[in-house]
This record gives structure tokens, sequence and C-alpha cells, in this order.
């Protein structure tokens, strides 16, 4: 497919024709110079990035999806959404979309090169939780993992909540990467629990995701660095789990981060 075929199915939510084979988009190389052309033909046309999502992150999830390692993506001011707590979201347009928790980080400097996490932690402006609303435009959930990275990292919508200072939750990187590492979160949908997780699922802990994201966004030929005010949700906590519209969802974090509620249209 071509980059003006894939945005045509990102902007019409309409299924990739199931005649695809699978090594239409190479490998893993390959499907990011596609990812980066859409990516251009979205700035092009008035779209600004706001960000990245970093995907698979969770290794519990590999063996199910058969993608073994983490990818990314572009977040958009198009579908990008803050709220204080409370938030809706549009799933029009989207294909099959899939609701994954997470902790999203504000970025408040551009990272140093070859960063370890304290130099991550002093370009931290704040962290939040999150709502990385999924999708797949292959039928049933079936991909390869280039089709993943071409299919815009599987980003169809972003909600975040309050943002909080990382002064007001931790003092260094070792003691945020063990605090988020060690918290857990139940996703519930209509007030019954439908799953659990802990932020050690996650690259061992988000701020491990967000460093190892760095690492392979700068090995990206013609990938854009991560710079002053980008946002990045770091992957989910649990399984992926269908969205209707009309459906309310919640995520109570442990402390101290914030619970997160959205309501779909």
């Amino acid at each position: 497919m071509t980059p003006h075929q894939l945005l045509e199915h990102d902007d019409s939510g309409q299924p990739w024709p199931e005649q695809i084979e699978a090594a239409a988009f190479g490998g893993l190389a390959d499907a990011y110079q596609a990812a980066l052309a859409v990516r251009a033909l979205r700035v092009a046309r008035g779209e600004q990035p706001r960000g990245f999502k970093i995907g698979f992150t969770n290794r519990t999830l590999w063996e199910r999806y058969k993608v073994y390692a983490p990818i990314w993506g572009t977040v958009w001011d198009t579908t990008l959404t803050f709220c204080n707590g409370s938030g809706e979201l549009d799933l029009a347009c989207t294909c099959q979309p899939r609701i994954e928790p997470e902790l999203v980080f504000g970025i408040k400097a551009r990272p140093k090169n070859d960063a370890d996490l304290d130099d991550l932690y002093a370009a931290i402006g704040w962290v939040a939780t999150g709502f990385e609303i999924v999708q797949s435009h292959r039928p049933g959930w079936k991909f390869t993992a280039p089709e993943t990275v071409a299919d815009a990292g599987l980003h169809a919508r972003l909600l975040v909540g309050p943002r909080v200072p990382l002064d007001e939750i931790s003092s260094s990187a070792q003691e945020l990467s063990a605090l988020l590492a060690r918290v857990d979160v139940s996703l519930q949908k209509i007030g019954a629990q439908v799953d659990q997780g802990v932020g050690c699922n996650v690259l061992d802990s988000p701020l491990k995701a967000l460093l190892h994201f760095i690492k392979e966004l700068r090995q990206c030929p013609g990938a854009p660095d991560l710079e002053a005010g980008d946002i990045v949700t770091t992957g989910t906590w649990t399984d992926a789990w269908p969205v209707l519209p009309g459906q309310r969802w919640s995520a109570e974090f442990g402390p101290p981060l914030r619970p997160l509620q959205v309501d779909f249209r």
C-alpha cells in the first residue's frame, strides 16, 4: 500500500484489503519509512504532531499478538484530548478500536544525546494517566510487526488526564522508576473490572520504556527527535479491550497516580 492509501484508510476507518501480502511492507525499517511518509502527508495538510505513542512495551502481550518488541507512532493535535479526570472521545472513523490504560509523560526539554535515566528524568515536566485508543486496519487484529508500524503504530486517539508536576511525586529517576513499576491499575467497564495490570509490565517501568523509545527513535533514519512540549504515552498496563460508542470506561490507578474515566460516542 502507498502512503496515500494508508492515510485514506486511517481517515475513513475502513479496513485494509484482505489480500495484502504479509510481506507487503518489508521489514521494520521499510515500515517506518512508510509511516514517516504518511506523517509528512498529514503535516502537509495542516495536522500538527504532538508527540508519540509507544506500543508493545507490555511483554505479557507479545506472544498473544505475535509482536516481540516495542514500536512507536505519532500522536497528533487531531487525535489528542486533555481532560481533568473525565473526558469524552469520538470513535467515528476508527477501525476495531480498543482501550489501553497507560502512563503519559510531558517533555519539558530535549533529552541530551546518549541520555541515561537521570538525564531523562531532568527532561520530564509532568506525568499523567491516559487512555490510548488503538486500532487495527487488519481484520481480526491479526498483523505482522511491520504492519503495526505502517498502520500508524495502531494509534487512533489519546485521552490524557490531569497533569501532575514530576517533583510532586518523586525526587530522582530511581525513585520514579521504582514507584511507577509497582503502581497497579484496575480497568473497568461500566463499573465492573475487566482487567488489571501493574507498571512493571511496561518494560519493567514506564520510565525505562521511555528511555528505550528515545534510543530507537534516534536510530530511525528521517525520524524527528523528541522535543520540549511533546507528550509520550508509554504502552498499556493491561491487554487492549474492544470499545463501542455509548460505553463508559475507567481506570483506577494506585497512588500517587490519578484515576481516569472516558465516555465513548
